[in-house]
């Protein structure tokens, strides 16, 4: 932990992790868009089909099908900013010491790693089993680590700013 982060009191590095944590989430979110976007096309498939994919998973047959891929992006990108959020406070939390340096990006890639093992071997396979066979297990597990390193890099912005901003006073 450097000085400035030692005189920061823990509920203040809480509610900052809020904000930044949204932006990762939302960085992370839209590298795993890009990612299925490119992987789909590039297989000659149909992007939107995962997007749906997701409606299906949370929304069975409730959403119009015409609204289900725009639907399924907005699913994804809320939970991917509420997964950023989560692990902001976590990593600010638990491994305060790690903030801002490259271990911090190990851990959040790590964790990201954990969320895609969870999802796709437990949570969607009870929720939605034809989801998890949408895209190969690899081109799924590359897309959460890209969220990881998204996510990372807006965390590490996040200190260099906090640290510029710091030595200003």
């Amino acid at each position: 932990m450097n000085a400035t982060q030692a005189r920061v009191p823990v509920f203040v590095r809480q509610i900052r992790a809020w904000p930044i944590g949204m932006l990762a989430g939302f960085a992370g979110g839209l590298a795993e868009v890009a990612w299925i976007v490119l992987y789909q096309s590039m297989a000659g498939h149909e992007a939107a089909v995962v997007a749906r994919g997701v409606t299906q998973s949370l929304m069975p047959n409730i959403v119009p099908a015409q609204a289900a891929a725009p639907v399924g992006v907005a699913i994804h990108m809320g939970l991917a900013m509420v997964l950023g959020v989560v692990i902001a406070m976590l990593v600010s939390r638990v491994l305060p010491r790690i903030v801002g340096t490259a271990a911090e990006a190990v851990v959040v890639v790590g964790v990201l790693a954990g969320v895609w093992a969870v999802n796709f071997f437990v949570i969607l396979p009870a929720l939605n089993p034809d989801f998890v066979s949408l895209v190969p297990y690899g081109v799924s597990f590359t897309s959460k680590v890209l969220f990881g390193f998204a996510a990372a890099f807006v965390f590490w912005c996040a200190q260099r700013f906090r640290s510029s901003q710091a030595q200003r006073l």
